[in-house]
């Protein structure tokens, strides 16, 4: 056999492997009832019910409260063990990473969606555009 065709060969394989890996580490977000279920740690998105109850603990400051529906339209409470993010009322989706706890989904990370600062520049522009 020749060289070349085994030396291309084994690139073909660790290409094949590698995209398999990174395919395969890309977890898609749960639900709250998929992380009470197994326990282990998830990624959960969801969008914030400004009505109900937002509480940032006087004595803990890196324990802020509040409620989130997932994907599923599963309500649950979430402690966030870190302060309150700045523009937090303002987010259009956020992204969780933690466990369930009981009843509790407690979070480590947090990321926020927020509205584009731009939008209002993109709807003036596609005005003077029309």
């Amino acid at each position: 056999m020749n060289k070349t065709y085994l030396i291309a060969g084994l690139f073909l394989a660790v290409g094949v492997f590698l995209l398999v890996q990174a395919l395969g580490a890309g977890s898609p977000y749960a639900t709250f009832d998929q992380a009470s279920a197994d326990g282990g740690k998830h990624k959960i998105a969801g969008h914030l019910l400004k009505d109900l109850p937002m509480i940032q603990d006087q004595d803990n400051p890196d324990h802020f409260s509040f409620y989130l529906m997932d994907t599923d339209s599963s309500i649950q409470q979430v402690v966030l063990l870190q302060p309150k993010p700045q523009d937090f009322e303002m987010s259009e989706s956020i992204v969780l990473t933690g466990r369930m706890q009981g009843e509790t989904f407690i979070a480590s990370d947090i990321q926020l969606k927020c509205p584009s600062k731009y939008k209002d520049e993109e709807s003036a522009l596609k005005d003077l555009m029309e």
